[in-house]
């Protein structure tokens, strides 16, 4: 028997900001997999059977998918955001490698959704609008040493940073030894975007300067974009617009 399996991203946020095509791969599906909070973002009318799994077994999930496949399954891996920005395609992947030969007759492939870092920018306007990068600040599958050097590479060269998995109970204090690793790089007033929980009815979205982040109000469910030394930021009587500009000048050294 042959099936398939389709990993997918939900988005961030409401079921509006899904493509049309993770909607009907969700309703089509005769198996849907996923850590069980994402789960729970489908609608109970899709008729697949529901796997739930814990927030680090991944690797198990993974598995679990591609046997369902295996099987004739028509499965669909659940994301949040986009499935393949620290999420299952890469899980998925990685299975395929570890054991080869053993699901040759499994179709994989992905669908696109929308990342966490591009809905939190769309909410104060355009600060990825130059060069930008994503770095994790979770050190679970990867040295907090590694994630220093980025970010003082990524600071150095001048990117917009988008920070994810940015402050747990587990690691309380990263996100301030992060922020102090690119100040060594930045101004004081650079702009610091504070998205909590984007497209939920809770959702706070915040502008702040590197000087003034507090650090103690993010949770893993808050992205945290710091600003180039283009970035800019507009005092207009309808809100505070952010936007980093496509033509580039020269950055003064940091003070």
């Amino acid at each position: 028997m042959t099936g398939r399996v389709t990993v997918v991203g939900l988005g961030p946020g409401p079921d509006d900001w899904r493509t049309p095509a993770v909607t009907a791969l969700l309703e089509a599906a005769t198996d849907l997999v996923g850590y069980g909070p994402y789960l729970d973002r489908v609608a109970p009318a899709a008729p697949g059977r529901r796997h739930r799994s814990g927030n680090r077994v991944e690797a198990n999930r993974a598995e679990l998918a591609l046997d369902l496949g295996a099987a004739g399954g028509h499965v669909v891996v659940v994301s949040s955001g986009d499935p393949g920005v620290f999420a299952m395609a890469s899980a998925v992947l990685e299975q395929l490698e570890l054991h080869p030969g053993r699901w040759r007759d499994v179709a994989v492939d992905v669908q696109p959704g929308i990342t966490a870092a591009l809905a939190a920018a769309s909410r104060v306007g355009a600060p990825l609008g130059h060069d930008f990068c994503v770095i994790s600040l979770s050190d679970v599958r990867k040295p907090w040493s590694i994630i220093e050097r980025r970010l003082a590479a990524a600071a150095a060269a001048d990117f917009v940073i988008a920070l994810y998995n940015t402050r747990s109970g587990h690691r309380p204090d990263q996100l301030a030894t992060a922020l102090a690793v690119v100040a060594q790089h930045r101004q004081p007033a650079t702009p610091v975007v504070i998205a909590r929980r984007v497209g939920a009815p809770d959702e706070t979205v915040d502008v702040v300067t590197l000087r003034t982040v507090d650090t103690g109000a993010v949770d893993m469910s808050t992205v945290v974009l710091v600003g180039s030394s283009q970035t800019r930021v507009l005092d207009r009587p309808l809100g505070a617009s952010v936007y980093t500009p496509r033509t580039y000048e020269e950055p003064a050294a940091p003070d």
